[in-house]
């Protein structure tokens, strides 16, 4: 089993001013894909109390998911944070979340979902309203047990494994 944590990004929702939805929704999807949540919480969109947490997390577990702060907001400064702290960006994921995002609504091109590795996490952005949240994490999930074994050393050939497992 592997573990997660949910990270929510709402200035409102961490001051107690409005109830966040995405990130229970999140933690809810991961459990049931199998994946043990160690951790959520909901933080303000701060840069630094994101490189925080992140950086705090990070190592502990296998998988961090962020929702919200990836829109044109001036607030929105999720990827930044993500970005800053990561070593190594995984850009397919966040081009797949925006692709099946696509065909569902136009404004899915105005994510600025990043996801990447630092210590051995993968930590993915996800948009902050609960809708848009599952939606991406659909498009997703059925892929990152792999991602993860692969992060924590398996050496099987990629393409063995997928023909093995279809």
């Amino acid at each position: 089993m592997h573990t997660a944590s949910v990270i929510t990004l709402s200035d409102k929702g961490s001051e107690g001013l409005r109830t966040d939805e995405s990130g229970p929704a999140v933690a809810e999807m991961l459990a049931r894909a199998g994946y043990d949540i160690t951790d959520t919480r909901i933080l303000p969109d701060e840069m630094q109390t994101i490189c925080d947490s992140l950086n705090g997390m990070a190592g502990r577990v296998d998988l961090i998911v962020t929702t919200g702060g990836t829109g044109l907001s001036p607030r929105d400064v999720t990827p930044e944070a993500t970005l800053s702290v990561i070593e190594r960006r995984v850009p397919g994921i966040p081009e797949a979340m925006r692709a099946a995002g696509m065909l569902k609504t136009r404004r899915a091109m105005l994510s600025r979902a990043e996801a990447g590795i630092l210590r051995g996490t993968l930590i993915i952005n996800l948009p902050g309203s609960r809708k848009a949240a599952l939606e991406s994490l659909e498009a997703v999930i059925d892929t990152l047990g792999h991602a993860i074994e692969k992060l924590q050393g398996a050496t099987a050939d990629c393409g063995v494994e997928e023909k093995e497992n279809h």
